[in-house]
């Protein structure tokens, strides 16, 4: 079990780092919901049809994983960044609501973004021998309490950074990226 805790922590960080980055362009109870619920869907999922789908195909698939994953995240927040400076330049028409991590869209590229490459973990897990079920849970509820720390936290940093809130979230979101794609998280 401790094992299992071990990994669902290691895969909940790119979710707390990435949510840092999305909190920061401030979000409401609703996003806050969106963002734990569908990292935590994706987050759970990704390694557990990784272990359904068996050693080769997750490990092929876990190699070009790394780098789609990664270039997903550099290019969402290129976007989120791109919108920011777009919406600073003059559009005060548009509703701030309308932040990085608000949209549905983009919760969905991100979290997958975030998870694809933790088919390969599925593999790990099936050697902890470690039931579909415990691991399911344990790795949910992990991932959903990071997200929201991280997106709390973001949301401390993005009272402090003011209008460039938007800015530093995009800016965080291609650090994750270049993180994973450097092998750090």
């Amino acid at each position: 079990m401790v094992a299992l805790l071990l990994v669902a922590v290691s895969l909940g960080l790119s979710n707390f780092a990435a949510s840092v980055g999305i909190g920061v362009s401030g979000v409401d109870a609703r996003a806050r919901l969106r963002v734990g619920i569908i990292f935590g869907i994706f987050e759970t999922a990704m390694p557990i049809l990784g272990l359904l789908a068996g050693r080769g195909l997750a490990g092929a698939l876990g190699r070009a994983a790394h780098w789609t994953g990664a270039a997903l995240l550099i290019a969402t927040g290129a976007y989120a960044l791109i919108q920011a400076v777009r919406s600073q330049r003059g559009r005060p028409d548009q509703d701030p609501a309308a932040g990085t991590g608000q949209s549905t869209r983009r919760l969905l590229i991100t979290g997958l973004a975030l998870s694809i490459d933790n088919l390969a973990v599925g593999f790990a897990l099936g050697t902890f021998h470690v039931g579909l079920v415990a691991a399911a849970v344990v790795i949910g509820a992990v991932s959903v309490a990071m997200s929201l720390i991280g997106l709390e936290l973001g949301r401390h940093l993005g009272d402090r950074a003011g209008d460039r809130g938007e800015i530093l979230g995009g800016l965080v979101l291609i650090g994750v990226g270049a993180a994973i794609a450097a092998g750090v998280l």
